[in-house]
């Protein structure tokens, strides 16, 4: 906080009567801030925001961290009616912008903006005015800053304040952050000689904020933090598996809510596809606005939601609405977004006139993996890294002007394209290249040297180069070391040389050592300005990269644990941001649940009477499943809980020794899909969490609340809830199970259950059994290597033994190799053997060793036939959510009548109906081919053969999908043919 004592409240002190007058006195123009007020059209400061007036006017930097809706815009507003000068309002909005200038103009305070939708003209005469002081508020967009006809006018303008919006994105510990916010500190070191300067933004932790204010350069700034709660909105967060479940539970919510809304989703075709159903389907008029929109749509629907036409919006969180409505009622989130500083931000749009409000999120655990898909891609490995340089320095051009999936195709990898931009960010930090944007038809020059003239550095017998030098020190004038573009013409006529003659003697002047000249290009390019360097010799801290990745695995993780929180949601939130003693807000979801608005519109709160259930045997089936979680030690996941609670005889349960435990069968009567489901509601309440302890391979863990549930030591919360059938045959499947069966103690003692022994017998069986594993993986993993080579030799048409000799496989088996590194170092297999058959044999040991259900061989491990339900795995989010592609042999559902299973992973072998839709729906979802190659672990060729499946099975397949002529002329006859084949029917 500020320790200047003007601004902590000391009133009636005769030291800070007598700064007040001097004060006055210094600054005899500024008024008192509370008489500026009434310029728009209020009659009082809300919370904190005069702390923050009264600092920008004793001088001081400010960062002022205040929630959305808080009134962070009059902060900096009204401190400028207060002194003479312009204040340069940086905004990445440029539809905020423009609701800001115009209210501001609306109250006759002098604002404008500069930015793309003015022309030329209109931009001149907007600098001219801030030039000769006419303005008090200039907005700009941060890539303003490239611009030097703007960067000359802002030296010759009188700037007396920098106001910089969105500050979290100067930060790249921040959660948006953009590489145009990083030119910030280096402009108002430069251009505005360290113009006083206040940051603002809605959501920055402590080390976000360290960074913004490190990064801009601010000196001993006051530091605000003004209290995160927003008492007025209700937050709330429902549990879905399937889109499908989400879609209802949308249109549910959606009827439920009066008033305006924003609905959230991730991707552009989200948001159409939302968009399409939910007007019919809700009754109410929705429309769509994402930056695939032209800017006349945009436009028209904003104004149609900003004037009441619209009641809903939906949005993609990515692009940001940058819509000032202050009457919006609810927010959704259809997906999860991916930190608490994008949930808050978005959340809080709803409420901004302190009317109550509701948020809910729509958390889906399958969403995480499509966020970690997108944190892997923006933190690319050192191999790639190392890739994209060499193939960057192998071209010969310059500059290089390769888009980052062209890059991406060279170097043939399975990273996403912002990988390839995130590896040439690094290339640019270690200083060998540079990343230019943008500047059709211009060419760029660049001085970096302090030297009065470069023609000092020139033969006096050199006429021509002197000539083109001298007309390039014009134009670059006081901007040394930094980039200058201009059209070539202009160059020619100042320079007094024929075009092919200047080109000559730019390159000719390349060899300075303090000059850089690139030609005209179109798009984004790379140029490179050191050549002669190796890789390993670069200073790229991947170590810091690694710590960054793990910062934003740690903010997803955030949001996870926001959404299986069984305390007050608010708390959460406020405890992130660092108020630790924050309160329960009472109003959300988890503090005062109300029936049909969280969860499941069936679900109902166990901490209830439910006519037709028994309670006490209700709460012992709950404690039964909490004690099968404690005893398998979080090395499992929910299937294999449930199977172990259902009794199953399951051959990988006996093997790992579950049908031991003591709560082995207790719940036999349950199928395994209710059990599944009670484990899902104990995981929203909060008593058990998902962890991945590897990759994709979630297991189910007690939690410390879960742990006194189970021990009797606290009654269930109403945060527990269930759908009403299920809660009575979970009564029903207990009732025959005596209270000694399930003996509790207080909380701290380690006497958890005595079914048939006590604990310290049931941990003694568990290490007896934990010794006779080793000998029965081994056989099981040679069983199965042998199946898999017989029927990998038979399609191969070669023999068995040219796939692996027994001996091998026997060595194979008993080493277990776990990654293509391991396998390599059993004896007798060899580099081709890896590259042909390692994924495949690294596979289907982890399916039949790891202890995760996830990875399980499906042929070859199936559950008896006797079972009376076979739950479909959660634990294979890869597969299920993704459709990732798999060598894994098919189940027998799918082999045919001959008994051959078909195998998709051949070459030439036709796409299975799965594969086709799962590649469909992310084409639909608005995923790029070389995203949903990766996501799906498959080439193009497999892409473009999938979606001619699709598109014969009768599913919309759009042609921009695929930008290969070849490939497009495939889809398009799919799609006659499809067509044809209706119309005859």
């Amino acid at each position: 906080m500020c320790a200047d004592p003007i601004l902590i409240g000391l009133k009636h002190e005769p030291i800070v009567r007598f700064l007040l007058v001097l004060k006055t006195i210094v600054m005899a123009d500024t008024p008192d801030p509370t008489t500026l007020l009434s310029r728009f059209g209020l009659t009082e400061f809300r919370p904190g925001q005069r702390d923050v007036v009264d600092a920008i006017a004793s001088g001081r930097d400010v960062m002022c961290v205040m929630p959305t809706g808080g009134g962070k815009s009059l902060c900096y507003q009204l401190p400028s009616l207060a002194r003479k000068g312009t204040t340069i309002v940086v905004s990445p909005l440029i539809a905020l912008m423009k609701d800001q200038v115009d209210t501001l103009q609306g109250l006759g305070i002098a604002a404008k903006l500069i930015n793309s939708t003015l022309s030329a003209t209109e931009q001149s005469d907007v600098m001219n005015e801030m030039a000769s002081g006419k303005l008090d508020l200039v907005y700009v967009a941060p890539e303003r800053l490239r611009n030097s006809r703007f960067l000359e006018a802002c030296q010759s303008a009188n700037v007396a304040l920098l106001a910089v919006d969105e500050a979290h994105c100067v930060s790249e510990w921040g959660h948006d952050f953009r590489p145009d916010y990083s030119r910030l500190g280096r402009f108002r070191q430069r251009y505005l000689n360290n113009v006083q300067t206040i940051a603002l933004t809605a959501t920055a932790t402590p080390v976000v904020r360290d960074d913004v204010i490190e990064s801009l350069g601010l000196k001993d700034p006051c530091t605000f933090v003004t209290g995160f709660a927003r008492t007025n909105l209700r937050f709330g967060v429902s549990h879905a598996k399937t889109d499908q479940e989400k879609n209802d539970t949308l249109l549910s919510y959606l009827q439920s809510q009066s008033g305006s809304g924003i609905i959230y989703a991730a991707t552009r075709k989200r948001c159409e596809e939302l968009a399409e159903w939910l007007p019919e389907k809700a009754r109410r008029p929705i429309g769509v606005y994402h930056a695939g929109l032209d800017p006349i749509q945009r436009r028209r629907v904003q104004d149609d939601f900003m004037s009441g036409k619209l009641s809903a919006i939906v949005a993609t969180n990515a692009f940001g609405m940058g819509i000032d409505k202050s009457d919006i009622r609810f927010v959704v989130h259809y997906n999860m977004p991916g930190s608490l500083e994008a949930y808050y931000q978005e959340a809080g749009r709803a409420g901004r006139d302190g009317g109550k409000s509701d948020c809910q999120l729509m958390f889906s655990y399958s969403d995480r993996y499509i966020q970690e898909f997108f944190i892997d891609n923006r933190y690319p490995s050192k191999e790639t890294v190392k890739k994209v340089y060499e193939y960057l320095l192998s071209r010969d051009e310059d500059p290089i002007e390769l888009t980052l999936d062209q890059v991406r195709d060279g170097i043939k990898v399975k990273d996403g394209s912002e990988a390839i931009g995130t590896a040439e960010t690094l290339l640019a930090k270690a200083g060998v290249l540079r990343r230019l944007d943008s500047n059709a038809n211009y060419a760029m020059l660049r001085i970096d040297s302090d030297a009065p003239s470069m023609l000092d550095f020139l033969p006096k017998e050199a006429r021509t180069r002197r000539k083109v030098m001298l007309a390039i020190e014009k134009i670059v004038g006081r901007r040394r070391h930094e980039d200058v573009f201009v059209k070539p013409a202009r160059l020619v006529e100042m320079a007094g040389v024929k075009k092919d003659a200047l080109v000559r003697t730019l390159r000719e002047l390349r060899r300075l050592k303090a000059f850089d000249y690139v030609p005209p290009f179109r798009g984004r390019a790379i140029h490179f300005t050191d050549r002669d360097q190796r890789f390993e010799d670069l200073q790229i801290d991947f170590d810091e990269l690694a710590q960054r990745k793990a910062a934003e695995t740690e903010k997803l993780e955030s949001v996870i644990r926001f959404a299986r929180t069984a305390g007050c949601r608010q708390r959460v939130i406020l405890n992130y941001f660092g108020e630790t003693e924050a309160d329960n807000c009472g109003t959300c979801d988890r503090c005062a649940p109300v029936d049909g608005t969280v969860g499941r519109a069936s679900d109902v709160s166990v901490s209830v009477e439910m006519k037709g259930v028994d309670p006490v045997a209700l709460l012992r089936g709950i404690r039964v499943v909490l004690s099968g979680v404690t005893r398998m030690h979080g090395r499992f996941g929910k299937t294999m809980v449930a199977q172990m609670l259902c009794g199953s005889k399951n051959k990988k349960l006996q093997q790992w020794k579950l049908n031991r435990l003591s709560t082995y069968g207790l719940l036999s009567e349950l199928k395994q899909s209710e059990i599944v489901s009670v484990l899902d509601a104990l995981a929203e309440a909060g008593f058990v969490e998902q962890k991945e302890v590897d990759e994709r391979r979630p297991t189910i863990q007690m939690t410390a609340e879960g742990t006194e549930v189970m021990m009797g030591g606290v009654t269930l919360p109403p945060s527990v809830r269930m759908p009403l059938p299920l809660a009575k045959r979970l009564a029903k499947a207990s009732r025959a199970i005596e209270s000694g069966d399930v003996q509790t103690s207080s909380p701290g003692t380690d006497v958890v259950d005595s079914v048939s022994r006590t604990a310290d017998d049931e941990a003694t069986g568990e290490e007896a059994a934990d010794s006779e594993v080793r000998s029965a993986q081994v056989d099981e993993v040679a069983e199965t290597l042998k199946r898999w080579r017989r029927k990998t030799a038979a399609a191969l048409g070669v023999p068995a033994f040219r796939i692996l000799t027994n001996s091998t496989l026997d060595r194979v088996a008993e080493a277990m190799p776990r990654t293509a590194s391991e396998l390599e170092n059993v004896t007798g297999v060899g580099p081709a053997t890896v590259e042909q058959f390692g994924y495949d044999l690294v596979q289907l040991i982890l399916g039949c060793v790891d202890p995760h259900e996830d990875v399980e061989c499906v042929e070859l491990d199936p559950i008896d036939a006797s079972e009376p339900e076979r739950v479909p795995s959660e634990t294979r989010p890869s597969e299920q959510v993704m459709g990732v592609r798999d060598d894994t042999p098919p189940s027998s559902e799918s082999t045919s009548q001959t008994g051959a299973a078909p195998d998709s992973s051949k070459p030439g072998a036709p796409p299975t109906a799965e594969d086709a839709y799962w590649t469909w729906r992310l084409f639909r979802d608005g995923y790029t081919s070389h995203q949903i190659a990766a996501i799906r672990r498959c080439s193009l060729a497999d892409l473009v053969d999938d979606l001619v499946s699709a598109a014969s099975t009768g599913h919309t397949v759009e042609l921009t999908w695929v930008d290969d002529a070849a490939a497009s002329r495939r889809v398009r006859d799919a799609i006659a043919g499809s067509e044809s084949s209706v119309s005859h029917s």
